[in-house]
């Protein structure tokens, strides 16, 4: 039973053209890991020297990429197993069979393993062939090359799959707030996790760089830096060293197996509290004059029939709907909908947190302040806001409904310039004060920020019909602006150090009418494929 049900969600979700878009990631991941000797990046070195892509270096930079990676990554793929159960009601019929809630939460966290160690496989096979597309070094050690996958990726991203389950069998953690707070304990970890003296060796890392300062003082190479694990830039090509494999010792092998056993606790630590959807157990935390009424009624629900005869009277449209139709334009009435909808039940605090720092924006002594630090700060508070763009439709079941409202595309802009509208407001600060500067660069990157977050968030809703797609981009691309890595400074923060100052802002405000218009489309499609 348990085998059964982890490998039929399994088979459930590789049946999703999701499931592509993820193994074409793993592939690019594969990609950037290995890149070639003139590339302006690097996911590991050694201080300025990187080694000789052999199997077992690049078996242990793949192996590293995709536990650091994945682990941030992988955790908003899985962590929909519990919730889709539940929005598709099969947790009711799994409630009414003999199956334990253990052994459900043992089923979901095998499922989210085999999801990830999918991932695994396609990045242990990328890895073979990026060793040869290099050409570095084409001895092939498979042993070596594909060692780390299993003795480090595999219990990290083991790890990630069991705090899926447990973030998913909370109440306050099922939300947004549990995918902040996960990029959060995600970038200490792998921050702190790769220093020396850490139990069971941290995420595996120490041992590894131990065994290549070893190589690298035998080839009397001089060792200048710290050693690096993350997407760094690169001023200058990287000195090379060959690096001979790194052979675990018993301790380490044991360390990694712990990590398994540790997972597989926190998988199974849910069972304390979780209904398993059983309405009898969710009914003892109801109120009690609720309990008292469902005494009465006997625990049935009331059902409602068409009765036959002048009593009987089916409600009307006028009836149902909340205000009468008026003609005329909409397009004004239809934007302020939009806003209502995307603020629903935001909090006060949200306003509170919100106003101060718009104070802060427009108190900040240095414009070079305002771009650099209160601008990424104005532009990280609404994320979650943001992705609820794309995605209400589908996830409230009103998507059949408004399929039968005429203009698409005006319906799409009204809710597009809604979160322009947020996203306007959020960065009112920086804005007034650039703008009483006369920094026309600086308003430009702010321009170009502002079409493009509402943009980056209705595309990613729209083709995922899921809020999670949306924080599992955006933070780690706020991140990396935040940080000073010009991969995508989408708002104009590093001009003063990026060599595509200029001509960011206009690419930034292509790439937001691409996905525009990648969400027309994908509109006018579904529609089409409803009719």
């Amino acid at each position: 039973m348990l085998t059964g049900l982890a490998v039929a969600d399994f088979r459930d979700r590789i049946r999703r053209p999701a499931y592509l878009v993820v193994l074409a990631a793993a592939v690019a991941l594969g990609y950037v890991a290995v890149p070639s000797s003139d590339a302006k990046w690097m996911i590991m070195q050694v201080g300025d020297h990187r080694g000789i892509y052999n199997s077992a270096y690049v078996g242990m930079v793949t192996a590293l990429a995709a536990g650091l990676w994945l682990t941030l990554g992988g955790f908003y793929i899985v962590r929909n197993s519990i919730e889709r159960d539940r929005s598709t009601r099969v947790g009711q019929l799994l409630a009414a069979t003999p199956l334990r809630t253990p052994a459900y939460m043992a089923g979901k966290f095998l499922s989210n393993l085999l999801l990830l160690a999918s991932m695994l496989g396609v990045l242990a096979v990328t890895a073979l062939v990026m060793q040869l597309a290099r050409g570095e070094s084409t001895d092939l050690d498979l042993v070596a090359l594909w060692q780390p996958f299993a003795l480090i990726a595999l219990p990290l991203v083991a790890l990630t799959a069991a705090c899926a389950l447990l973030f998913e069998s909370l109440p306050v953690l099922r939300t947004g707030v549990g995918n902040i707070l996960w990029f959060c304990i995600w970038l200490v970890v792998s921050t702190a996790g790769q220093g020396p003296g850490l139990p069971l060796d941290g995420i595996g890392v120490n041992s590894v760089v131990k065994s290549m300062y070893t190589d690298m003082v035998a080839q009397h190479i001089d060792v200048t830096g710290a050693f690096s694990l993350g997407l760094t830039y690169l001023d200058k090509p990287l000195g090379l060293f060959t690096w001979h494999g790194f052979t675990p010792t018993a301790g380490y092998v044991l360390g990694r197996i712990t990590l398994l056993l540790i997972a597989a606790l926190i998988a199974l630590l849910p069972t304390l509290w979780f209904g398993r959807f059983d309405p009898a157990r969710s009914r003892r935390h109801r109120p009690a004059a609720q309990q008292v009424q469902d005494a009465a009624d006997g625990g049935v629900q009331p059902v409602f029939v068409d009765e036959v005869g002048p009593a009987a009277s089916r409600p009307t449209v006028g009836s149902v709907l909340r205000t009468r139709p008026e003609p005329g334009a909409v397009t004004l009435r239809l934007w302020a909908g939009e806003v209502r909808i995307l603020l629903q039940g935001v909090r006060w605090w949200w306003w509170l947190g919100a106003a101060f720092l718009m104070i802060c924006g427009l108190t900040a002594p240095a414009i070079h302040g305002i771009t650099r630090v209160m601008l990424p700060l104005s532009w990280i508070w609404p994320v979650l806001i943001w992705s609820r763009l794309g995605t209400q439709r589908h996830e409230h079941g009103v998507e059949g409904m408004l399929a039968a409202y005429p203009a698409v595309r005006r319906r799409v802009l009204a809710e597009w310039a809604a979160g322009l509208t947020v996203t306007v407001v959020a960065g009112i600060g920086p804005l007034i004060r650039l703008i009483a500067a006369g920094d026309w660069l600086a308003l430009a990157g702010w321009t170009g920020g502002a079409l493009f977050i509402p943009s980056l968030a209705m595309a990613l809703g729209t083709l995922s019909r899921t809020h999670r797609l949306f924080q599992a981009v955006y933070v780690p691309l706020w991140y990396s602006v935040a940080n000073g890595l010009p991969i995508f400074d989408f708002m104009g923060a590093l001009r003063d150090s990026s060599e595509l100052a200029e001509v960011q802002p206009p690419m930034t405000i292509t790439v937001a009418a691409a996905l525009m218009a990648v969400v027309f489309a994908a509109t006018v499609l579904r529609r089409f494929s409803r009719d």
